[in-house]
């Protein structure tokens, strides 16, 4: 009943509405084992409301970060099934020069790490060569055998579509860019992402 009521509170059903791909949207909501799919677990937006930060507020990505660690439970949530926590500026360490990951999790179903690379700002395509490092280090050095290649997701406030197709062209399929909201959208901010949509359609 608890995620029923989150994920109506979320405009889960505007996300779908909005969504290209809504039987993969929905379909990560359930418990059941699925083929190795990447992009059944990724949502466009994310809707953060539950951190209590206001969007016009300056804030850093340690303060999105502890937001979100400080509602643990909310963000499993709004990530979706499957998703267990594992580490917070996980380390990475290569001839002594290191390099943190912002979130880890592990995705049961899927049975793959997930790394989380947090922007308080509009997405660049410096991030994506960033991520890849992570991408890579990860399936080379933790992974187990048994285990699916990792997947990584970049949340920023905003992206370019064209943007991140020519950041990401060539690069691990595995690797994501979604935007996030920390409020919940106004009418007229629903609106715009339909006419948006519409038109990226047309």
């Amino acid at each position: 009943m608890r995620e029923l009521k989150r994920q109506v509170e979320s405009l889960l059903f505007e996300r779908v509405g909005l969504s290209s791909d809504k039987k993969s949207l929905l379909q990560s909501l359930e418990n059941k084992k699925e083929v190795f799919n990447p992009a059944s677990i990724i949502k466009e937006p994310y809707i953060l409301e539950f951190t209590g930060l206001e969007s016009k507020q300056r804030y850093s990505e340690s303060d999105l970060e502890s937001a979100l660690l400080n509602h643990i439970e909310a963000f499993l949530l709004e990530l979706g099934s499957g998703f267990c926590f594992e580490a917070r500026q996980k380390r990475i360490s290569i001839e002594n020069e290191h390099d943190r990951i912002d979130l880890v999790f592990y995705h049961r179903v899927l049975q793959c790490h997930v790394l989380v690379d947090l922007k308080v700002r509009a997405f660049s395509y410096a991030d994506v060569g960033q991520m890849n490092f992570y991408l890579n280090y990860y399936k080379n050095e933790i992974s187990t055998p048994t285990d699916n290649p990792p997947i990584g997701i970049i949340l920023c406030t905003e992206k370019n579509n064209i943007k991140v197709e020519y950041a990401t062209a060539g690069l691990d399929e595995n690797l994501f860019v979604s935007k996030y909201k920390v409020v919940l959208p106004t009418i007229k901010e629903l609106e715009k992402l339909v006419k948006d949509d519409l038109e990226e359609l047309e």
